[in-house]
């Protein structure tokens, strides 16, 4: 029995040891990260727009009337120090939150600046913060002060005489309750905090202020507030006015003094004269609310005016500002900019700012002319008190999803927060037809601000884009044509869910199924379906959430309603048709549901995983395009004040779910999820502080943050080889060119150096790009380009891990071919898809053309060879295509132009040939003939010289000294042949006729010069050289 005991536990120690070591081998082989090296030389590209989103907190300098800062809700702190006309993101890479809520700069030192995170004007679409940053040098460095599960800051104040005095009024976590909330006070430049006034776990500080003539006196007010996905709810007994008169030490409630309004009370703004102490306003949310005013220091108050636009939906604005100069101004701040000179009773004076939703205002305490504005397009700039103000021009808008369009290249769509659907170019507006307004281009697509946007499959001018309630557009880009095809066009507002037939989210999803374009699909709480164009929908599903009565009542709070769109609840957030069936669809809700149909709706089954919460928003759902039964989801619950990331997978139609997050970091709550349609298991994943992406299926994540700004990451889609971003609040990005990822492996890095396979190029509108990847630095890198039959067109060879940018570059050189560079990493090459420009000479200045640019490349297959060193690493073909957008155009008409190109340069290079033979003689001439003063040589040589000077003049304006001297000096022929090169290549066509005909005036003139250049070689330079020889000098030698 001993043995038989010892047998068994050797048995199942040994089984034990395997069992470990084949799961070992798995978890290992499963979370082989890849090498951050290998990746570390992609770029994310910002593409814009231009055009701003929402910022709650602005700041400026007295002592400096030139500079401001506001933050961006999504996009962290931007500064100007041209008084608004450039910004710049200073935040960027020091932060972990995007989401700027307070900005203060020190007025004893301006190159102090504190900012404190996240949103407290409780929308549904805000952005927690993580407490308190301060620069010392102007936003330069940073440094993190703590606070971080404050998550919404709404105001930070600093002492205006000592830059160490800081004061932060912190709301705290909006979905629930929490302790690190209040005012906080910090009198070492926020090293340490203690919290001076705290009511309790569900209030938190909506508004803060000094009294500019004693900083120990602080004004105050608590709001009682949360928020869910379904509701948000403010007001209650802990909503209260404050007052200090030591520093923030102890606090007096002045809610109840005479003259405030009964209860009950909701959010205060206030605000104190720095003319007079003794004056205070407050604005405040109540059934008989609206502007008081204290002249006793708050004893007593007196309600100067009521009126419904200084405080409807109080809880995204109430905030109030007293003059600096001037007791009886005062500032209201609600969807508009209103001015009160009397002392608060009229606000009849309209500022009218860039955009509306105004959120925060700074005055100079030196001069009320000179103020910067927030609102729902970002930070504003005035110097004539409003008057006029700056353009709202910078990269901070809002996204709520992104798709790219079938146009080549693509364009990017999305639907802008508090502005309209947007579409803009991936690359540039050089080859297109039609432009659009402001700086940069775009165009809108019908929809509204908060809509989930798709393209017609088979006619790429149509797009469908909803928006906020329940609405749903058709759109065609070609006529500006729209229609409104809603579901169910019965208007909604002011209501609870419980009480609408069909419950519409503010953004739900529009898409077609993959296997039949005319089936568009859209979703309520139902899934709808269309196969004729929105004329007319049918209903495909029971209702697919939980719907829970507690998620479809009233929302907006004790005293203020506010129902509109983002808290309607229980709906279809997320739709899925098969790529491979048509009957079979997922569908993802808002409160944690999936299910799937497997028969075009006639029968659903619930999917949802045991591991996914009730009240998980199920964002994205995304199926294999190599695998049916596939599905990857993307949810997050920080709406319910649980900010952890869920992500799942199944592989047999939900039968089985596996949780995927390894890897992601804390906090980093998922949006979107997607799988590469080329390399099966390469996932990308959009979370809330940016991407991710796993080469395993999941398996391990691994952050793909490269430059990259921390900001919400609503939505990603994976266009042709790019990974295209929709971010909420820095606009769009692309990475371009995924390929080496898709070929990752192992084995792939075991070799050195690595030459990826290469993209077709389209010629007009792509260049040849190569990525490579070289383990170490290396000494050089050569690309070589052959056509199709072998022969070399140019070697490009490089020696530097990274070159400077020649900001003297001339115009014509931006389409210049890269230069390789020699960096460990992923690597790039361009090739600018043109054969070898003509000679040129030093010096050398063209009006009009390029005199180094070669002729395009014609169409067809060609080959790329790499070597690094001496050693060849690798060739690939690859092509270069026609722009699919050209009309009536062949590839017969491009080999001519790339024919006649060709001859072109060739005339061009003996033109310029010439001149160099010309210079090289007169160089050899002056230096043999120097000191010889015979009269024949001295009358022979001038005459010599004087025929090449004339040829030259002929073939090249020698006058030329400066950029635009051809316009005071006529060019020459030289100069006609590269301009002729530029008339002819001004597009993708066949030369016109006269194209031939001015060619060939052109070769006959050079042949004339030609010519006599030659006889006078010919005839002429025998004599000189034997005159100098017969003087004791060499013989002029022909290159």
């Amino acid at each position: 029995m001993k043995m038989q005991t010892t047998s068994t536990k050797t048995w199942w120690l040994l089984a034990m040891f395997f069992t470990s070591l084949i799961n070992f081998a798995q978890n290992n082989q499963a979370s082989m990260p890849v090498d951050t090296s290998f990746y570390s030389g992609f770029n994310w590209r910002n593409i814009g727009p231009d055009r701003g989103g929402r910022s709650l907190g602005c700041a400026g300098s007295p002592s400096r009337p030139n500079e401001y800062y506001f933050g961006a809700t999504g996009g962290g702190l931007w500064k100007t120090i041209d008084g608004g006309n450039t910004w710049t993101a200073v935040t960027d890479g020091q932060v972990t939150s995007s989401s700027v809520g307070a900005v203060a700069v020190a007025e004893t030192n301006p190159d102090v600046v504190y900012i404190g995170m996240g949103e407290t004007q409780l929308r549904g679409s805000i952005t927690q913060g993580d407490g308190v940053y301060k620069t010392t040098d102007g936003g330069k460095t940073w440094t993190h002060l703590g606070l971080e599960e404050t998550q919404a800051i709404s105001r930070v104040r600093v002492d205006p005489t000592n830059e160490n005095i800081v004061y932060v009024a912190a709301l705290g976590h909006p979905y629930g309750d929490n302790e690190e909330r209040g005012v906080f006070k910090s009198v070492d430049g926020g090293q340490t905090w203690k919290k001076v006034l705290y009511v309790s776990p569900k209030a938190g500080a909506a508004d803060l202020i000094i009294d500019r003539n004693d900083p120990n006196t602080l004004y105050a007010s608590t709001w009682q507030v949360y928020r869910k996905a379904w509701k948000m709810w403010g007001g209650g007994p802990d909503c209260k006015l404050w007052k200090s008169i030591d520093g923030g030490e102890t606090w007096t409630d002045l809610t109840k003094n005479p003259g405030m309004p009964e209860g009950p009370i909701g959010k205060i703004g206030v605000t104190v004269s720095p003319v007079d102490s003794n004056r205070v306003w407050a604005i405040v949310e109540a059934n008989e609310g609206g502007v008081f005013r204290s002249d006793d220091g708050g004893k007593t108050w007196e309600l100067t005016n009521n009126e419904r636009k200084l405080r409807q939906r109080a809880f995204y604005y109430s905030r109030i500002y007293a003059d600096p100069k001037d007791k009886d101004v005062v500032y209201g701040l609600n969807v508009g900019f209103f001015k009160s000179t009397d002392g608060g009773k009229t606000f009849d004076v309209t500022i009218r700012t860039p955009h509306s939703d105004n959120h925060d205002l700074w005055i100079d305490p030196n001069d009320p002319e000179r103020m910067i504005s927030s609102n729902d397009g970002g930070g504003v700039v005035s110097i004539n008190g409003g008057k006029t103000w700056t353009e709202q021009d910078y990269p901070t808008s809002q996204f709520y999803h992104v798709m790219a369009t079938s146009d080549v290249p693509y364009h990017v769509v999305g639907a802008q927060q508090d502005n309209s659907t947007l579409a803009m170019p991936s690359d540039g507006w050089d080859f297109m037809q039609a432009r659009g307004p402001n700086h940069g281009w775009y165009y809108a697509v019908g929809g509204g601000e908060s809509g989930w946007i798709t393209q017609s499959p088979t006619n790429p001018d149509i797009f469908y884009a909803g928006s906020q309630g329940a609405l749903l557009t058709r759109y065609d880009r070609s006529n500006g044509q729209i229609r409104d095809i809603q579901v169910y066009p019965r208007f909604f507002s002011g209501e609870p869910a419980s009480a609408l037939p069909e419950r519409w989210q503010w953004t739900f999803p529009i898409m077609f199924a993959p296997k039949d374009p005319n089936v568009m699909y859209t979703c309520s709480q139902h899934v709808w379906k269309t196969t004729n164009d929105g004329q007319t929908w049918e209903k495909i599903s029971p209702d697919l959430t939980y719907s829970d009565p507690e998620t479809l009542g009233k929302t907006g709070g004790i005293i203020t309603m506010d129902m509109n769109g983002p808290e309607i609840y229980a709906t279809v957030f997320a739709l899925a048709p098969s790529n491979h069936d048509i009957n079979t669809i997922w569908a993802g809700s808002d409160d944690g549901k999936i299910h799937i149909t497997r028969d075009g709706g006639k029968n659903w089954e619930d999917i949802t995983p045991k591991d996914l919460p009730k009240f998980s928003r199920v964002s994205i759902i995304d199926e294999s395009i190599h695998n049916p039964g596939t599905l990857y989801v993307a949810a997050n619950r920080y709406q319910v004040d649980d900010r952890e990331p869920y992500v799942f997978k199944t592989h047999d139609y939900g039968k089985t779910w596996t949780k995927i997050i390894n890897g992601i970091e804390k906090g980093h709550f998922a949006r979107a999820i997607r799988e590469d349609h080329e390399r099966e298991g390469l996932l990308f994943l959009a979370t809330e502080h940016g991407v991710y992406f796993s080469i395993n299926d999941g398996e391990q994540w691994q952050s793909l943050q490269l430059n990259l700004p921390d900001t919400p990451i609503r939505d990603l889609v994976i266009k042709d080889n790019d990974v295209v971003l929709g971010s909420h609040g820095r606009g769009f990005w692309i990475l371009d060119d995924i390929q080496p990822l898709r070929e990752y492996s192992e084995e792939l890095i075991r070799d050195r150096n690595v030459l990826f396979k290469p993209t077709g190029a389209i010629r007009g509108i792509t260049n040849a790009t190569f990525q490579y990847y070289l383990e170490e630095q290396v000494d050089s890198v050569t690309f070589s380009i052959f056509d199709a039959d072998n022969n070399l067109i140019e070697a490009f060879g490089g020696n530097q891990p990274k070159y400077k940018k020649d900001d003297n570059a001339s115009w014509w050189s931006r389409g210049s071919s890269t230069t390789p560079t020699t960096a460990k990493g992923i690597n790039s090459f361009t090739w600018n898809l043109r054969y070898p420009g003509p000679t040129t000479f030093d010096g050398i200045i063209i009006w009009g053309a390029s005199a180094k640019q070669g002729p395009k490349a014609p169409l067809g297959t060609y080959t790329v060879q790499m070597k690094v060193g001496p050693e060849v690493i690798k060739s690939y073909p690859f092509t270069i295509e026609m722009d699919p957008n050209l009309k009536g155009i062949t590839a017969e008409d491009l080999q001519k132009q790339f024919e006649l190109a060709s001859k072109i340069t060739q005339k061009a290079t003996i033109a310029n040939e010439a001149v160099i033979q010309i210079r090289d003689i007169r160089k050899q001439l002056d230096s043999l003939g120097k000191g010889i003063s015979n009269r024949q040589f001295k009358k022979l040589s001038e005459d010599f010289m004087g025929t090449l000077t004339q040829i030259e003049e002929d073939l090249y304006q020698t006058k030329n000294q400066s950029g635009q001297d051809p316009l005071n000096f006529p060019i020459k022929l030289n100069n006609r042949f590269n301009a002729l090169q530029r008339s002819i290549e001004n597009g993708d066509a066949r030369p016109t006729d006269a194209a031939y005909v001015v060619y060939d005036e052109l070769s006959k003139e050079l042949d004339q010069h030609m010519a006599k250049l030659n006889s006078t070689l010919k005839t002429q330079l025998p004599k000189v050289n034997v005159l100098l020889e017969k003087n004791g000098s060499g013989t002029i030698r022909l290159e």
